[in-house]
């Protein structure tokens, strides 16, 4: 009996994930938000949106859909929730080789992690038909199915932030001026590579900061990364796959390397090509 009572008690943070629904921008299909409220309500806690908005409205963030983890989990705190997401919608008219003319509605979609502040999840929906009403239409009549697997992502993404270890406490480099600064040589790497802009990027026309945490150990070799401004669109994953390709001078002081901590910025803006 104890032993049942016990396991009932573990298991009830993982069926009662709070969940909020933030729609900062208002976009074009005014619907989509809704569908989506309703349909995750059947599997989640969900919070009541004008209680969440008017809790996300006191919380500072520079850009809603390009937080830094430190602003999602100030959002997440203010509001009270476990997770929250981040809507997007919006129209445009498209062309192809094989089609002159269509037009794609979308949803952006984000999971934060409240505890942690990370983008847990992301993903573009769309829709294509031949008219916008069209593809309005077929967009929304998918907001169901959009719910379902975000409950199944957040409720996985629970479990194993629950199990997940804490990173290692590692130096950051030392302001300069302070005792720690002197006889200090940053890690610096020995060839930097440019993270790509990412094509999905390129299509919905995104400018977007990212910024990643690097951990090196006294060889300069990557012990782990941790995206700490997060943007979508892959944008995330292409400056994690720059920077783990990277080769890295270590961290020193007085000539005696260490392992050490440093924060990467890269900024990503939609470029034309010159004819």
């Amino acid at each position: 009996m104890a032993a049942f009572l016990a396991l009932f008690i573990f298991s009830i943070p993982l069926l009662s994930q709070s969940v909020a629904v933030l729609t900062p921008d208002a976009g074009a299909i005014s619907g989509f938000a809704p569908k989506l409220f309703e349909g995750l309500r059947e599997h989640l806690d969900v919070l009541d949106s004008s209680l969440v908005e008017a809790a996300y409205s006191a919380s500072k963030h520079s850009d809603p859909y390009n937080m830094s983890s430190d602003e999602a989990k100030t959002a997440g705190a203010a509001i009270g929730c476990d997770f929250f997401l981040l809507i997007k919608t919006g129209s445009q008219r498209r062309t192809s080789f094989d089609r002159p003319e269509y037009y794609e509605s979308f949803a952006v979609v984000y999971v934060v992690s409240s505890r942690t502040g990370r983008l847990v999840y992301w993903s573009i929906r769309n829709a294509e038909e031949n008219s916008q009403a069209e593809a309005d239409s077929k967009l929304l009549a998918n907001a169901p199915n959009i719910a379902r697997d975000l409950a199944t992502t957040i409720k996985q993404t629970q479990k194993k932030e629950i199990v997940e270890t804490r990173p290692a406490n590692v130096e950051e480099p030392p302001l300069a001026g302070t005792v720690g600064a002197k006889n200090f040589v940053a890690p610096i790497p020995f060839r930097r590579i440019k993270p790509e802009y990412t094509t999905t990027a390129y299509l919905y026309n995104v400018t977007a900061t990212v910024e990643i945490l690097v951990d090196l150990d006294d060889k300069g070799s990557i012990i782990r990364t941790e995206i700490a401004r997060w943007a979508g669109y892959g944008l995330d994953e292409s400056v994690e796959k720059a920077v783990r390709s990277m080769n890295w001078r270590p961290a020193e002081r007085n000539r005696k390397t260490l392992p050490m901590r440093v924060l990467l910025r890269y900024n990503f803006k939609k470029t034309e090509a010159k004819p």
